[in-house]
């Protein structure tokens, strides 16, 4: 009999609706796979695979261009604490359909998220270490979980086409603690933990604060923080992206969630000005979606809603009405390459961090 849970539920194509699904290709990173990028089909058969120099640093991301941005994970820092190889990237780079190197920015501080413009500029988190009296003015986590004393705090940085610093914005000058604190349980080695970073305007970026529970948008003239949500709202969310209408679409990943016993994963619409929830996909009953953490959500061009459940490979699709219409688990179950990073999450598992659909016409050498 199969041991592993996940694939006893069932693995590869679950369902699909194909008069009610939106059409395309859908491409995800399988994290612990070592550089390996896939896209399927609706049908869930393999279309185009990318073998690249590095595993994922979280994700891959087709461009207008048709090319693969793609963040990977250098692993050229030494650990900077236990959760630092898990989640740590480095190159944010540019491939072609045969995972050719069009072009690359490093930095080795670089974690998470990262934004590839159209253009080639790149928008990124990264860390900073803060010791001392700066490490003693962030609130909250647990007591005496610094790494080594040091707390990392976050940067948003944009380069250039040619990777030369545009913009930077720090967290420690700019958030204060005392508004921004760790949630209670959170170890204190990363504050506030940006886990995206997406362009608003020409003018706004929004990020997503997963351990302290809010997502802001930032004014990149004068770096003053405004908050849309917080943990009155979300529970360590992910993935937070504008919507056309002046909405954004937010994964909620619903760990500790505020008032609540019960764990369950949900995804949401937000007004960006007055932070009201408009929409809400949620499992019936609500505890059968959960993802304790990753996760990513992106509004399709029927009006769709793709949902990847990171920690579990599934990915599924879901109308404006909340009916599936399309569900897929990542068949891939490798262990991590690096020792570090297995040391720290043993076993085999099928995760990605984030799942996109695309439509042939953004695929112009699929058609060759």
């Amino acid at each position: 009999m199969e041991q592993n849970t996940l694939k006893r539920r069932g693995i590869g194509l679950i369902g699909s609706d194909p008069e009610l699904a939106s059409p395309g290709y859908t491409l995800y990173a399988p994290l612990a796979a070592n550089g390996r990028v896939d896209l399927v089909d609706l049908d869930g058969e393999l279309a185009h695979q990318w073998q690249l120099p590095f595993r994922p640093g979280r994700h891959a991301r087709i461009l207008a261009d048709g090319s693969l941005a793609y963040n990977g994970a250098t692993l050229n820092q030494p650990p900077l604490f236990a959760m630092w190889r898990k989640y740590s990237g480095g190159s944010m780079a540019r491939y072609d359909e045969a995972g050719k190197v069009l072009s690359e920015v490093r930095d080795d501080f670089q974690h998470h998220d990262a934004h590839h413009y159209d253009d080639g500029r790149v928008l990124y988190t990264a860390v900073e270490p803060l010791t001392g009296a700066d490490a003693a003015r962030i609130e909250g986590g647990v007591e005496g979980s610094e790494a080594n004393g040091i707390v990392w705090s976050d940067v948003i940085r944009e380069t250039a086409a040619d990777g030369t610093l545009a913009w930077e914005w720090r967290a420690v000058e700019h958030l204060n603690p005392a508004d921004f604190g760790l949630q209670p349980h959170y170890w204190r080695e990363h504050w506030p933990l940006i886990n995206s970073v997406f362009p608003l305007d020409e003018n706004t970026v929004v990020a997503s604060l997963r351990s302290v529970s809010a997502v802001i948008l930032i004014d990149r003239a004068t770096g003053v923080a405004t908050r849309v949500a917080d943990r009155a709202t979300l529970a360590q969310q992910h993935h937070a992206t504008p919507l056309p209408d002046g909405k954004l679409l937010v994964f909620d990943n619903g760990t500790f969630r505020t008032a609540e016993s019960v764990t369950y994963s949900r995804v949401i619409e937000l007004d960006a000005k007055t932070g009201e929830v408009t929409w809400v996909y949620q499992d019936s009953p609500r505890e059968a979606f959960f993802t304790p953490f990753m996760g990513g959500a992106q509004r399709l061009p029927n009006g769709n809603t793709l949902i990847t459940e990171a920690a579990f490979g599934r990915i599924f699709e879901v109308t404006t009405d909340r009916r599936i219409v399309w569900e897929y688990v990542v068949p891939s179950f490798t262990e991590y390459p690096d020792p570090d990073t297995a040391q720290v999450f043993p076993g085999i598992s099928n995760a990605i961090f984030r799942a996109y659909r695309y439509t042939a016409e953004e695929l112009p050498w699929l058609q060759k």
